[in-house]
């Protein structure tokens, strides 16, 4: 570290492993499980972008780093990839992505274009819509 507390590239490289296939920070890791340090003006960086960064180049305006590894602790820039936030938020194991990646309704009705509605940016069965009005009447 240098006087003002912060990284310099080699101690930055000093607290990666490299020895698997994931780059493993061995540095601070926040709340949820990312490489954390302070750069040269102090501000608070995540590692993985700093090896992106280094090695790969700036991130593309309007992405962010998706672990295609799923290990938040890796640093190797094979494997991560710049995209939207939609596009990773979609990739995750989160309940937007499940609902997202879900082909059938819970009813077992199938999405398809012909019986799938959308309310309010929800994904509606047109099938179980018709039975529940049918019951109702």
């Amino acid at each position: 570290m240098n006087r003002s507390g912060s990284l310099t590239v080699d101690q930055f490289w000093a607290l990666v492993d490299k020895s698997d296939e994931c780059w493993t920070w061995s540095g601070f890791l926040n709340r949820s499980g990312y490489g954390q340090f302070k750069d040269a003006n102090r501000r608070t960086k995540r590692a993985h972008r700093m090896s992106y960064e280094i090695l790969v180049g700036p991130i593309p305006a309007g992405t962010e780093l998706d672990h295609l590894c799923r290990n938040r602790a890796c640093v190797n820039p094979d494997h991560l990839e710049a995209v939207t936030h939609r596009e990773n938020v979609l990739r995750g194991e989160n309940f937007i992505a499940r609902n997202a990646k879900a082909t059938h309704c819970p009813h077992g009705h199938e999405y398809t274009n012909e019986n799938t509605l959308y309310e309010a940016g929800r994904r509606r069965c047109r099938t179980c819509r018709r039975q529940r009005r049918k019951a109702a009447a």
